[in-house]
């Protein structure tokens, strides 16, 4: 149950950091014009944006429903992955909010990372 609510609390930041950076000034022009960051916004981009979002929120079940074994690697490989990728989502961020948002998501996956670590690798 740890590690579900880690990924549940993981994916409210993770979509509340995206959601608040819509208020930042000229944001919303930029994907108006079909860009975000430097990149285009085609079907490519938001099928990897969500991907992107879909990964942690199936490891909030799969956290509960895999068998210890298989559920330990897939906790420390997915968030081992997502550790790097909410880095360079900071690229270029000044704003604070945007910032202190990585800075606990990190945190977070840091957490799922030593909790299944310490998963037991046998089915009791």
């Amino acid at each position: 149950m740890k590690l579900a609510t880690l990924w549940a609390s993981f994916m409210f930041l993770y979509i509340y950091v995206d959601h608040f950076a819509l208020y930042m000034p000229h944001k919303v022009e930029h994907i108006l014009k079909g860009r975000v960051f430097v990149l285009d916004i085609t079907q490519g981009f938001l099928l990897a944006a969500l991907a992107s979002v879909t990964i942690p929120a199936l490891m909030i079940f799969l956290s509960v429903a895999l068998p210890a074994k298989v559920n330990r690697r897939m906790n420390i490989i997915i968030a081992t992955v997502y550790i790097p990728y909410t880095l360079f989502n900071l690229t270029g961020e000044t704003w604070m909010h945007m910032v202190l948002g990585a800075v606990i998501e990190v945190v977070l996956l840091c957490l799922i990372i030593r909790y299944a670590w310490k998963w037991p690798r046998m089915e009791t």
